[in-house]
């Protein structure tokens, strides 16, 4: 594998971020985060199954939305932002037992929501004539689903599963992983479900049950390493739309998004894995829907609002974001390739490109991984084994953990074991604010 390029990743990727904060100060409507905001109104609708914060400031702030556990807390900094606003008082019975403010470091306004229950938090951002607003949805967390069944063993007719309705994708935190420190989060997506079964082998293994069985496989080995966290897009055999997996992602707050699939093709003889990411070609029409949808002010990580800027100075930005964000996918797909190839064949030694709709995430490095071909007869029998999916699972969780331990995402626990100090999370559980 060529790791060249990956030897300054970390520089050039500084770089970009610094022209792209530069380009997006200077060109923002509205008055910048940095001089300063005020939170004018909070607003607070709630009950047992979720709630709606929405907390109205003066200027566009970047902020930062992450959970805490035992117990459950929601945490939202808000970086130089001063609060006018009081807080409501949650009703009765509601998902949100509590609110409280502080100014922890005297840095960020921090507000804790207290919880009942676990949340799905998804984060809007919107600006209007009278200001700028931060609405949290918070979703309350589902239960573990029951296992779908697998392709069977014993016949060669796989049993599908009555498809349930579909949910937020599943969230499950490391048992070990010790309050106040961020995870990583990792978004790990099984191909198809539901109607779309996908390519089916000789044997009538379909790809659907396979890709969950493997996707399941890697989401538990994730969780299990300190410091990193999976949710799945789905768990269990029914249909996700191809932007709706984006954006289930997105509202995890994922840093990082694997699609898992085992293709077929028309020569059965075809053999191997392959991982692809985004072509330039799927970034430019990505990045020219985005423009277009201009109403929307789709975001991108940081809180830099493209529909806060400028139209001449929209596209620069997003240009920069995704040759940024590709950067990151090669690195990280490299990484993961090259786990493969050191357990088994690989069809295609180099870094596939590809528009894929799911690779399309303009922010979250993103790959898709063909394990194997489900059309070749040897392949199939051996992707239907659970030793196999546990396999190709641990190889793809390699490449992953290989790529966050060179490049941690700032203010997570890998950064911390590499010098960088603590977090937001570990101060709040310190100060127990």
């Amino acid at each position: 594998m060529n790791h060249e390029h990956g030897l300054d990743l970390d520089l050039k990727r500084s770089g970009i971020a610094a022209l792209i904060a530069a380009v997006a100060a200077t060109a923002l409507a509205a008055p910048s985060p940095g001089l300063g905001a005020e939170l004018d109104r909070i607003a607070l609708e709630a009950d047992a199954q979720g709630a709606v914060l929405t907390l109205s400031l003066s200027a566009p702030v970047a902020q930062h939305v992450f959970r805490l556990h035992q117990p459950d807390r929601l945490v939202i900094d808000l970086p130089d932002t001063r609060r006018r606003a009081q807080l409501p008082q949650p009703p009765e019975g509601g998902v949100v037992a509590g609110l409280r403010s502080g100014v922890p470091g005297g840095h960020a306004l921090r507000l804790v929501a207290e919880l009942r229950a676990p949340v799905q938090p998804q984060v809007q951002r919107m600006a209007g004539p009278d200001g700028y607003q931060i609405r949290i949805a918070l979703i309350a967390a589902p239960g573990a689903a029951p296992p779908a069944p697998l392709v069977p063993a014993a016949t060669n007719t796989p049993v599908i599963a009555a498809a349930p309705v579909p949910k937020p994708a599943r969230s499950v935190r490391a048992a070990h992983a010790p309050e106040g420190e961020r995870d990583i989060v990792i978004a790990v997506d099984a191909g198809h479900g539901g109607d779309d079964p996908g390519a089916t082998g000789e044997f009538g293994t379909q790809e659907k049950f396979v890709t969950l069985a493997i996707a399941r496989a890697l989401a538990a080995r994730i969780d299990r390493e300190p410091g990193l966290h999976a949710v799945l897009t789905r768990d269990g055999d029914y249909f996700v739309g191809l932007r709706d997996r984006m954006q289930r992602a997105q509202a995890a707050d994922a840093k990082m998004f694997v699609s898992i699939h085992a293709d077929a093709v028309r020569d059965r003889a075809v053999s191997g894995a392959s991982v692809y990411i985004l072509s330039e070609r799927g970034a430019s029409s990505e990045a020219a829907k985005m423009l277009a949808e201009h109403e929307n002010a789709a975001d991108l990580k940081g809180g830099i609002a493209l529909g806060d800027l400028r139209p001449d100075v929209r596209s620069v930005v997003l240009d920069l974001a995704q040759n940024a964000n590709i950067g990151q996918s090669v690195e990280a797909a490299d990484r993961v390739l090259g786990a493969l190839d050191r357990v088994g064949a690989v069809r295609k030694r180099e870094v596939q490109q590809a528009a894929f709709v799911v690779l399309k995430s303009a922010d979250i490095p993103s790959l898709l991984v063909e394990t194997a071909y489900i059309s070749n007869a040897g392949e199939e029998r051996k992707l239907r084994t659970p030793a196999e999916q546990q396999r190709l699972a641990e190889a793809i969780f390699s490449g992953v953990d290989s790529y966050f331990r060179k490049f941690p995402p700032d203010g997570s626990r890998y950064a911390r074991s590499h010098g960088e100090g603590a977090d937001s999370g570990a101060e709040l559980a310190r100060s127990g604010f």
